[in-house]
């Protein structure tokens, strides 16, 4: 078959997909129940159409992919390694399964289409997608984050944007095993958790924030009550007593808004033992803080960063929102933060690229470094030692009681050639 002949037919299974599409859709929502896969088979068997066996659990899939799920991207949702989804056009659709972006065979019909999901998708997340609303985030059920551009905003048309939260955490064992870290890195974050060091997790878009953070949180102590700040629910730490709190947008007349900083304040009223913000993106970098400087240690959250060097400006910007001096950001960062973790994504794979301490110096405050990745491997920095003694991680004694931590073998150190 030639290629004209082969781009017919495939044109006329997009034509009869739609007439049965839209035939199913005006069957099941004439009905006065819900629409679910049952419903749909129902109608697809009412319709007539002679699809085989095979063909009609296509079309069911199909079409309740249409009306309940992500249309054509349900089969993208479908694999468990794809955690971000993005529609540029009709025939412009990528993923990310870890190693980069990927053009993916899925098509939409036309510009159309992708709206016509986009508002569906916008609205099962109670708000509103339309000129006076192009831009729009919304969370659905079932882990998706959506993010939903229209035209004019987007000069290409309408654009999505999907996150998918999964529901596996990884251990770090399995963290490791995909060459996070090495397992004397894992001795370094188990101390940071066992003594409760207040940390933040830096890093680009996509390099294992979350992850990290949420393996991380599943090593606090089951006597722990941990209290999640987020924008949108993404961690889910194995832990059992997490409770979660998630910001609000207004509604259409700007009323009803529950942002970050307020919700980390109602959250010191419920005695967190670990007190997370999921991301620090804004003014709520001030209530956090200030409840890392109150009490509140083994606290955190994730920011992001370029390097681990970029986090005391970003963090003086971010003050800055809420008003904040530079010097009030100091003051309040050197007593709250012990560590910042940095993680980097490379093209062969996602790895924590350096853990650091916050001190200050002539030229300002400034992240100074304890364990560095280079090509020979993870090395100590200037502060190793500092990090060191506040995890107490020693080499045992001649005699008397082991240490709580073994100290870990990291090679020499960086830049001076000794033997640890």
């Amino acid at each position: 078959m030639n290629r004209f002949a082969e781009g017919d037919r495939r044109r006329q299974g997009r034509r009869l997909d739609s007439v049965l599409l839209e035939t199913v859709r005006e069957s099941v929502l004439a009905g006065s129940g819900p629409v679910t896969p049952s419903t749909v088979a129902a109608a697809v068997q009412a319709s007539g159409r002679l699809l085989g066996t095979a063909g009609a659990l296509e079309a069911v899939e199909s079409i309740n992919a249409e009306l309940n799920g992500l249309g054509p991207l349900q089969q993208l949702a479908h694999d468990p390694a794809v955690t971000d989804i993005f529609v540029n056009g009709p025939d412009s659709v990528w993923l990310d399964r870890g190693n980069g972006l990927e053009r993916s065979a899925v098509y939409f019909d036309s510009e159309q289409h992708i709206r016509s999901l986009a508002v569906r998708l916008v609205s099962a997340g109670g708000r509103r997608l339309d000129d006076g609303s192009p831009c729009v985030d919304v969370r659905l059920n079932g882990g998706y984050r959506v993010h939903a551009v229209l035209a004019p905003i987007s000069t290409a048309g309408t654009l999505l944007s999907i996150r998918i939260r999964r529901e596996a955490v990884f251990t770090l064992a399995e963290l490791r095993e995909s060459a996070m870290f090495s397992e004397p890195v894992e001795v370094v974050l188990r101390a940071i958790m066992a003594r409760k060091l207040s940390f933040l997790i830096s890093g680009a878009t996509g390099s294992g924030k979350t992850t990290l953070l949420s393996t991380m949180l599943g090593l606090s102590h089951p006597k722990e009550r941990l209290v999640l700040i987020e924008d949108a629910a993404e961690l889910n730490p194995v832990h059992p007593h997490v409770v979660t709190l998630e910001s609000r947008h207004g509604n259409l007349e700007g009323g009803g808004a529950l942002d970050l900083g307020e919700l980390v304040r109602q959250a010191l009223r419920m005695r967190p033992d670990r007190l997370i913000v999921g991301e620090c993106r804004g003014a709520e970098v001030r209530e956090l803080l200030t409840a890392l400087n109150t009490g509140h240690t083994g606290g955190g959250g994730t920011i992001h960063a370029n390097t681990a060097e970029a986090v005391p400006a970003r963090l003086v910007a971010l003050g800055a929102l809420a008003g904040l001096s530079a010097e009030a950001v100091r003051l309040q960062v050197s007593n709250a933060l012990d560590v910042v973790i940095h993680v980097d994504r490379t093209q062969s794979g996602r790895r924590i690229a350096s853990i650091g301490v916050l001190a200050d110096g002539n030229e300002g405050q400034k992240v100074v470094n304890a364990l560095c990745w280079s090509p020979s491997g993870m090395t100590r920095g200037p502060a190793w030692q500092d990090l060191a003694a506040r995890l107490s991680l020693a080499s045992p004694p001649a005699a008397g009681p082991a240490p709580q931590h073994r100290l870990p073998d990291f090679g020499p150190s960086a830049g001076t050639g000794q033997e640890p």
